[in-house]
């Protein structure tokens, strides 16, 4: 066949098949809008300090980009496949006829390629739109500072427009070989029923993302000394964060084994639970089955709802129990001792008050800075960069640390803590290759130096103490007390310590618990705010999705409405058929994200039991069930009403002219 005849051919189908036209535009320009905005806030970031207590505004962002664009390539590689597959009657009657399998991947492609070039334009354009929007969010929440905008650099509108339009040609042309594979005399056989839905290529796939999966979880678990060398990996709460990277590869790997978990999954949901009585629900699960590429399409974004929504939620949570369940075991001293004014210190009067009080144990602390942390042995751990600079706010405490916390060492005794030593934790020693016993010549801000002793490596990081320890008299000068620990005999009450403070008062106690429940509630707080920026744009646009395949899906079986309207079926009939395939995809992608969820809570679990909380502490195995059945609700919602207005509207259209393509 001349290539010439196909352009009438893709001008008709262009015609005729405009709604999936749309619904592929629409999709790759809301993935190419928010991967831009996204792009253009990193770039802005370059060098921005992030406010002081609020997560890293450049990491923050950079991970809010690597998930939009990891939603959006399934989501449009899917729509764009989805699209081709909905051609396979025209596609088999356009090899009958003589059309050769070059010629129907040049026709597909290039329809594609004029779809995809309009929404990669119009992508660009409004994720203009949308990042000033998503810089104010993050300016009201409070993890950018006053005056943070987007702004504009051609780079990541060039980046997300050309990424967009690739991973759009890869799953138009991923179909249309799978359907100009087809011989002409097989082809129109082969339009009913989805045949070798699982290609030897996607089986590699999977399997290679979760052995990804497993090497993720491990690396993150024993930390290589060449990840801890950045100071925000050995902070655990940045921990859910990284966590999300192990997230991302179980998604990855449920999503490429989707095609052989959906059947049995359909089957279980109509054997166990009757859809709808009669024909109608017979008719919804056979549908669903024949049509396995399109139960997958219209259940992927559906499913990343669900599945990030339940792994990110219950992490999260999962995370912030185990630092508060940490600090409350960590934690010794009765009282918390801090200044009432910010940057001010607790007065010395104050502070021989409250050591007279019965049975008092005080242990101050005061903020020091450490411009540089040296070995005098030049010893090199495995991985370590030899130019690792570590200006450090260490921690100068005058009194015996162990009154004040209950803190667990790999190795050394922190009993040894006084004269000119030092303690640390155990992943910095890890990065720098000291041991207990080497002495380090410490720098301070005042550009004093002094040889410390190290005495100690602490177990774990706690989020409420910095990474170095000095006993006060290692510290030349004065400093303010930024911070006293206090321990009480049983009899003394917190009235007694009150009055201690004297009156006005210049410093404020508070009880242990309910100190550390106070520090973990900001750390909480920015967690969220960090999660619902790396999520939001991603999940928002996943929402939008599951309206526009399933708008798509509606659409493409109009001449299905038809058939059954000619054969008996009444307009609620057919309607009742659209509502139990829309409730059998929700429920197998529900099926598939709570798979997904505890599969990375049980994941989640051994990383805070490893890199967390000590030994002898045990995190609890928890399913957010609420948050996976609002996900499945909210998503069924907009997949009725998606699916149902449509096919109402249709069903106005006589079933003759539909079925003569009159509509």
């Amino acid at each position: 066949m001349n290539a010439t005849l196909l352009l009438p051919v893709a001008a008709a189908s262009l015609r005729r098949r405009w709604p999936a036209f749309l619904g592929s535009f629409v999709a790759l320009a809301l993935g190419v809008a928010v991967m831009s905005a996204a792009g253009e806030l990193l770039n802005t970031t370059m060098g921005q300090d992030s406010l002081p207590g609020a997560p890293s505004l450049h990491k923050l962002v950079g991970f809010m980009a690597a998930m939009a664009g990891f939603v959006s390539v399934f989501v449009v590689s899917s729509t764009f496949a989805f699209a081709v597959a909905q051609r396979r009657q025209e596609t088999a009657m356009l090899r009958a006829v003589g059309a050769t399998p070059r010629q129907v991947r040049l026709l597909v492609l290039g329809e594609a390629l004029v779809v995809a070039l309009a929404a990669a334009v119009a992508g660009c354009l409004l994720g203009l739109a949308v990042a000033p929007a998503i810089a104010s969010w993050l300016i009201a929440k409070g993890a950018a500072p006053a005056g943070f905008q987007a702004q504009v650099a051609p780079v990541p509108l060039l980046l997300a427009g050309a990424g967009g339009l690739l991973v759009a040609l890869l799953g138009a042309y991923t179909a249309a070989r799978r359907a100009g594979r087809v011989r002409p005399v097989e082809a129109l056989g082969e339009v009913a029923v989805d045949k070798r839905v699982m290609p030897p290529l996607r089986w590699v796939a999977a399997l290679l993302y979760l052995g990804v999966f497993g090497y993720t979880l491990q690396t993150f678990i024993s930390m290589p000394a060449s990840m801890l060398a950045d100071p925000t990996s050995r902070d655990p709460s940045t921990t859910p964060q990284w966590a999300l990277l192990f997230d991302v590869m179980a998604v990855l790997a449920i999503v490429l084994i989707a095609p052989v978990l959906v059947p049995p999954l359909v089957r279980l949901f109509t054997v166990v639970v009757p859809l709808l009585p009669g024909a109608a629900g017979l008719i919804a699960r056979q549908n669903a089955l024949a049509a396995i590429r399109r139960t997958v399409s219209t259940a992927t974004p559906v499913f990343l709802v669900i599945g990030l929504a339940g792994s990110v939620v219950g992490g999260t949570v999962a995370f912030s129990d185990a630092m508060a369940a940490q600090g409350r075991a960590a934690l010794r001293a009765g009282y918390v001792v801090e200044p009432s004014g910010t940057g001010a210190a607790v007065p010395a009067d104050a502070l021989h008050r409250l050591a007279a009080l019965p049975g008092a144990q005080l242990t101050t602390a005061a903020d020091v800075q450490i411009n540089s942390l040296t070995d005098t042995t030049q010893r090199l751990a495995p991985g370590r960069p030899t130019d690792l600079p570590i200006p450090e706010t260490g921690l100068a405490v005058d009194g015996d640390l162990r009154t004040a916390w209950n803190l667990s060492v790999d190795d050394g005794s922190l009993g040894d803590l006084h004269g000119r030593t030092i303690a640390v934790s155990a992943d910095m020693a890890r990065v720098f290759g000291w041991q207990v016993g080497d002495t380090l010549n410490a720098t301070f801000a005042d550009g004093s130096t002094a040889p410390l002793k190290l005495v100690a490596e602490v177990h774990h990081l706690l989020p409420q103490l910095p990474e170095v320890v000095v006993p006060r008299e290692a510290v030349t000068g004065s400093s303010a007390v930024s911070v006293a620990y206090l321990g009480v005999a049983a009899g003394t009450g917190p009235q007694q310590v009150t009055a201690a403070l004297g009156s006005p008062a210049a410093a404020t106690a508070t009880a242990g618990g309910a100190w550390v429940d106070a520090h973990n509630a900001q750390t909480t707080r920015n967690g969220w705010i960090a999660m619902l920026a790396i999520l939001g744009p991603a999940l928002l646009y996943a929402l939008l999705a599951i309206v526009n395949t399933m708008m798509m899906s509606t659409g493409d079986r109009l001449r299905d409405f038809a058939t059954l309207r000619l054969t008996g079926g009444t307009r609620r009939q057919v309607l009742r058929v659209v509502a139990g395939e829309t409730v059998l995809v929700v429920a197998t992608a529900a099926a598939l994200g709570l798979i997904v969820t505890l599969l990375t809570q049980y994941a989640t679990v051994l990383l805070i039991e490893n890199r967390i909380l000590n030994a002898s502490q045990h995190a609890a195995y928890q399913v957010p069930w609420s948050t996976l059945a609002g996900s499945a609700g909210l998503c069924l919602v907009l997949a009725l009403v998606a699916s149902l207005v449509p096919a109402r509207l249709a069903l106005r259209i006589r079933p003759l002219d539909l079925v003569a393509g009159r509509q």
